[in-house]
């Protein structure tokens, strides 16, 4: 970033082109193709592709996998050349990795342009990546300001948390997401390697998703059911009020993207652990074995709120009352959750360390998750809770075809 224009902006630009095929090392030692999407082998049958074109991104309306990792990058491209650039790289690498093939062979002399962890072919392995922007990226650097959408800010700080500056925000967010760990890792060190010198990692998240036990949605770690009242994905009409931004928003070129929030939140499970069941289940308004509401039998039972106005069988400071009250007034505010579990071993005191990533997606951030959000302040759960990092980011509109590419309206 300190070095002058007229001899950073060329070469780093090189460097991110060459990278794309084999890195500095093998684009100097064997002239390999600049691009180097590798070999356009199809998927295994047994490792499905998830398509990469579209009008959206992938990795919101998809069947979540049970591994992911949410990374939020500070952008150190050197101007606007540079950051397109970028974001031309992000796309190729994304096009080849979710595909999956077998990546270009540079020569005896050169490194390889794979890490191998997944060996010599790379599956696709209902690979996702999925990318989005912060508000932060549309300060003077890029020359941005004019095209940033009124409705992304900064993450809020509400009531109850513990936000970490280290772990929050960023200019630039990826989610990923696969069947198997080792494929979301290859991806990322994939990425990394072809962005190094564009983008430097502010903060990850690692994250899993537990199996439905006995079935129906998964757990988090706190043993109570995970998104059971959530928006039907396969419901178009509901999908384009909700999550996805529309041509009438203030910047048309966002329509087909969607408002990603991403937090940490640690789940005081040593103490949690101790609680009586029966406060548990009035603190989430749910069974804990079930899922079921308190008032009803089975998890898929919508709680009657109406029938209950003072609380006597789910209480009024339930999460589930107050996340989502069942109102007409409340109805807007509704939104799309893809958490995960995550375990980071322990803190500096021995205590345990883990909790819940959890991820929404939707249309007006100020309409539906901050609205949630205030209307959660200081329920019960906040005593065994600690939100602690994460950040609020645009999702770009997805790539139309093989012509396309991440952040186009954008830059354009």
């Amino acid at each position: 970033m300190s070095e002058p224009e007229e001899t950073g902006g060329t070469a780093r630009r090189a460097f991110l082109r060459g990278a794309l095929g084999a890195g500095v090392a093998g684009v100097a030692a064997t002239g390999i193709a600049l691009h180097g999407r590798g070999t356009a082998a199809a998927a295994p049958a047994d490792q499905p592709a998830v398509p990469f074109h579209g009008v959206h991104q992938a990795g919101i309306t998809t069947p979540a996998p049970p591994h992911a990792v949410h990374v939020s990058f500070d952008v150190l491209a050197a101007n606007r050349a540079e950051l397109s650039d970028l974001f031309h790289t992000l796309t190729e690498r994304a096009r080849f990795l979710t595909a999956g093939g077998t990546p270009p062979d540079p020569g005896i002399s050169a490194p390889p342009t794979d890490s191998g962890v997944l060996g010599p072919t790379v599956p696709a392995d209902r690979l996702t990546v999925t990318v989005g922007v912060g508000a932060s990226l549309f300060d003077d650097r890029y020359g941005l300001k004019a095209r940033k959408p009124a409705g992304l800010t900064s993450m809020v700080t509400f009531a109850n948390d513990h936000l970490d500056p280290a772990e929050s925000h960023g200019d630039l967010s990826l989610q990923l997401c696969a069947d198997n760990r080792d494929t979301v890792l290859h991806a990322l060190r994939d990425l990394a390697r072809h962005t190094r010198g564009a983008m430097q990692v502010r903060w990850r998240y690692e994250g899993f998703s537990s199996p439905p036990r006995p079935a129906g949605t998964p757990r988090n770690l706190m043993g109570f059911k995970d998104g059971t009242s959530n928006l039907d994905v396969n419901d178009s009409a509901l999908m384009d009020k909700m999550v996805w931004l529309q041509d009438k928003t203030d910047q048309p070129w966002t329509a087909g993207g969607s408002y990603q929030v991403v937090r940490r939140i640690r789940m005081l499970v040593e103490f949690w652990d101790r609680v009586s069941i029966n406060e548990q289940e009035n603190m989430f308004g749910r069974r804990r074995d079930t899922g079921a509401p308190l008032d009803g039998n089975q998890e898929t039972d919508v709680p009657n709120f109406a029938a209950d106005p003072i609380g006597s069988a789910i209480p009024l400071t339930s999460h589930i009352r107050r996340a989502n009250p069942r109102t007409p007034q409340s109805d807007a505010s509704r939104i799309l959750r893809r958490p995960y579990n995550y375990d980071r071993g322990v803190d500096d005191v021995g205590n345990l360390d883990m909790g819940l990533i959890f991820v929404c997606y939707q249309q007006d951030l100020l309409r539906q998750f901050e609205t949630v959000q205030r209307r959660l302040a200081d329920e019960p759960l906040v005593d065994y809770i600690q939100p602690v990092g994460g950040g609020y980011f645009l999702i770009l509109p997805g790539v139309q075809d093989a012509g396309d590419y991440l952040g186009r309206g954008l830059l354009a």
